[in-house]
């Protein structure tokens, strides 16, 4: 049994690149593969709380479990997969920056809170809020691995760039990155082409893609993940690939996922 859970943390600095769909795809395969495994919902959009069909409200309310005076494990709410619990997110929470920075240790409450899960789970998965933050830095200072999507524009380099610099003054020693391209759609010239400066850059960009896709966009619709409604998918056997990446960068075990 482990002392400290895994921590893997999805995080971008801007929304809508595939963000919340890589922590539920990467939660649900990791309980799949018998890993105890905690989604922390921490993005006010509570997209991921909706998605495994929870309530985006905290039991004592989100600045209370930030700030230390509530106990995590009354929070965590079971989905209804086996091994994957949820910590929801309270829906339109916009303060916790102002939360953490009035408490002692402000740069490390998601630690602490991580911490009251010691014995209980295997790995927990972080669903970040886009952007640099205080609530940021505290979950760079909380991972040992940051997945981070990258959707092919020209931007998506600068973006890389940035993420690399926070990540290396917010924590010594910082956590892993694995960046991934989202939202890939081959046929495009400039996806070909910024993935192909991608794999040129940088060591660190997983070998799987993400495509765009309808079925990841149905995920809205059905509430579930994609290796759940759509196993045989172009877009499940990506994510079953990220897994697999994210799993050996971590050192939890990798058994072939179960296809329902």
């Amino acid at each position: 049994m482990r002392a400290v859970p895994v921590v893997v943390g999805c995080y971008a600095l801007k929304g809508g690149v595939g963000k919340t769909s890589a922590a539920i795809n990467l939660a649900w395969l990791a309980a799949q593969a018998s890993h105890r495994t905690l989604l922390w919902d921490l993005d006010p959009q509570a997209a991921a709380t909706f998605l495994l069909r929870s309530k985006a409200k905290v039991k004592g309310g989100a600045r209370r479990l930030l700030q230390g005076e509530s106990d995590p494990r009354d929070v965590v709410r079971q989905s209804a997969y086996d091994g994957l619990d949820l910590l929801p997110a309270e829906a339109l929470y916009a303060t916790a920056d102002l939360d953490l920075d009035a408490v002692k240790k402000s740069d490390r409450r998601v630690e602490r809170t991580i911490r009251a899960f010691a014995d209980d789970y295997d790995l927990i998965v972080l669903d970040c809020p886009p952007g640099m933050s205080l609530l940021s830095t505290n979950i760079v200072r909380a991972a040992g691995l940051l997945a981070v999507p990258i959707v092919p524009s020209p931007l998506s380099l600068r973006t890389l760039d940035q993420v690399v610099d926070f990540v290396g003054t917010a924590a010594t020693p910082a956590p892993q990155l694995l960046a991934f391209l989202s939202m890939v759609d081959p046929r495009r010239s400039l996806h070909r082409e910024v993935t192909t400066l991608l794999e040129g850059r940088y060591a660190d960009v997983a070998r799987t893609a993400i495509p765009a896709s309808a079925i990841v966009e149905r995920m809205g619709q059905r509430r579930a993940p994609v290796g759940l409604f759509a196993p045989n998918s172009p877009a499940a056997a990506a994510y079953r690939g990220l897994w697999q990446e994210v799993a050996e960068r971590v050192g939890l075990a990798v058994p072939v996922a179960a296809e329902t």
